[in-house]
C-alpha cells in the first residue's frame, strides 16, 4: 500500500530531521527566493516544526478523517504567512527533493509515486481549507490584550479581544505574533470555551530562548496588540461519544483541558471526566483555584493536582501520567494529554504499555 511505503521511507529519513528540514527550506529559497521575507530570520523551531508537521501526516496517513481535519487546520492557519496557492508547487518540489536526498536507496520509483500522489493530496487539502477560510474570515486578526496577571515567576495569563469574532472549538490552539518579534509566531491553546463577550485567555509559561513567550510574561501589558492566526488542533471533546474522560495536564497544558470542561458543562450531565494536573511545585499549579471552582459546579468533575519536585506536597506525588494511572484503568476512556512535547510523548508511551488504544488517545503538541 502507498501508506506503507511513504511510513517505511520517512522511517529512513527521520533520523536525519535536521538535515532533511535544511535542505528542504535552502532548495524553497533558492527556487523561490520571494518566500523567504514569509519567515523568521531564526529558521531552528521552523525547521522543527516542518517535521513535526511531516510526523503528523505520516502517522495519520491511514485515518483520513483526521488528517484531512489536520491538513484543513494547517492550510487556514497558514494564511497569516502570506502563502498561496500558487507557492505549493516550490513547496512539493522542494519536499520530495530533500526526502529523496536522504532516503538514498530506500527511494525507489514506487516510493516517489507514492510521496507525489500523499504531497498532492495534502496540496489540495490546504488550498481548498485555506480558500473555504479566506470567504469568511481574514488571514489573521488583530486582538488587544485587557488582562496580564503573572502568576508566580514565569507564567502569565493573558486575556486578550480580538478585533472580530474569532472561530474556534474548545481544546484547539492559535498561534500569536508580538510586536517585539515580527514573523515569530508560537502557539498557545485557548484557556476558555467560546463564549459572546469573544474574550480569549492563554496561559504562557517564559521557557529559555523563548522569544514570544518571554515578551508575553515580561515585556506584555494590557493595550498592547498582539496578531493571532487561525484557530487549529484536533483536541475536541466528541460529542457524540459516550465514554468518560481522562485528562492529563503538564504546567499550561492545563489550558486547552480548561476549555473543554468549561464547554462540556454548557452540554453535559452524565460524562464523568478525570482531570490529573502535573506540576514541579506547588507554584506552578497556577490556575487551581479556578479549576477547583469548577470541580465545584459540575458534580462530573473530579481533580486530581500532582507534584513532581517537591517532597513535602501533602497530596499526589509523580508525575501526572503516573497518578493517572495509579487511579484508575482508562481503556474504556476518552483520554487527552496536553503539556511539553516530552511530556506528551512520555504520557502517550506510559498509556500504550497500560492497554490504552492509540485511537482513543488525543493531544495536540507544541512549544515556543
Amino acid at each position: 500500500m502507498a501508506e506503507d511505503l511513504i511510513k517505511d521511507s520517512f522511517a529512513v529519513v527521520e533520523p536525519e530531521a535536521d538535515r532533511v528540514a535544511s535542505y528542504f527550506y535552502a532548495r524553497l529559497f533558492m527556487e523561490a527566493p520571494e518566500l523567504r521575507e514569509l519567515f523568521p530570520v531564526a529558521m531552528d523551531l521552523q525547521r522543527d516544526r516542518l517535521f513535526g508537521a511531516l510526523v503528523r501526516i505520516v502517522q495519520g496517513s491511514d485515518q483520513p478523517e483526521f488528517l484531512d481535519g489536520f491538513l484543513a487546520g494547517l492550510g487556514r492557519d497558514h494564511r497569516k504567512f502570506g502563502v498561496k496557492a500558487a507557492h505549493y508547487e516550490a513547496l512539493g518540489r522542494s519536499l520530495l527533493a530533500a526526502i529523496a536526498r536522504y532516503a538514498g536507496p530506500a527511494w525507489t520509483p514506487e516510493v516517489q509515486n507514492a510521496w507525489v500522489e500523499a504531497y498532492a493530496r495534502v496540496a489540495r487539502t490546504m488550498i481548498e481549507a485555506a480558500r473555504r477560510a479566506a470567504l469568511d474570515t481574514p488571514d489573521w486578526w488583530l486582538a488587544e490584550i485587557v488582562e496580564h496577571e503573572e502568576r508566580g515567576s514565569d507564567i502569565a495569563v493573558v486575556r486578550l479581544r480580538p478585533d472580530q469574532p474569532f472561530p474556534y472549538e474548545a481544546g484547539q490552539y492559535c498561534s500569536v505574533e508580538t510586536p517585539w518579534w515580527p514573523r515569530v509566531w508560537r502557539n498557545y491553546s485557548m484557556a476558555t470555551a467560546p463564549n459572546k463577550d469573544n474574550l480569549l485567555e492563554f496561559h504562557v509559561r517564559k521557557v529559555d530562548a523563548g522569544w514570544v513567550s518571554t515578551a508575553l510574561v515580561r515585556k506584555a501589558r494590557p493595550g498592547d496588540v498582539v496578531r493571532i492566526g487561525h484557530a487549529t488542533g484536533t483536541m475536541t471533546a466528541d460529542r457524540t461519544s459516550d465514554r468518560d474522560l481522562v485528562c492529563i495536564a503538564g504546567g499550561t497544558g492545563l489550558a486547552p483541558m480548561k476549555a473543554i470542561i468549561e464547554d462540556m458543562g454548557r452540554w453535559n450531565w452524565y460524562r464523568r471526566v478525570h482531570l490529573f494536573v502535573g506540576a514541579r511545585t506547588v507554584e506552578e499549579l497556577y490556575d487551581l483555584s479556578a479549576i477547583n471552582g469548577l470541580a465545584r459546579a459540575y458534580e462530573w468533575l473530579n481533580v486530581v493536582p500532582a507534584i513532581s519536585d517537591q517532597p513535602d506536597f501533602p497530596g499526589e506525588q509523580g508525575v501526572a501520567v503516573d497518578v493517572a494511572l495509579r487511579h484508575g484503568d482508562w481503556r474504556n476512556h476518552d483520554v487527552f494529554i496536553s503539556g511539553s512535547a516530552p511530556m506528551v510523548r512520555n504520557s502517550i508511551d506510559r498509556l500504550l504499555i497500560s492497554g490504552v488504544s492509540l485511537s482513543r488517545i488525543r493531544f495536540d503538541s507544541f512549544g515556543d
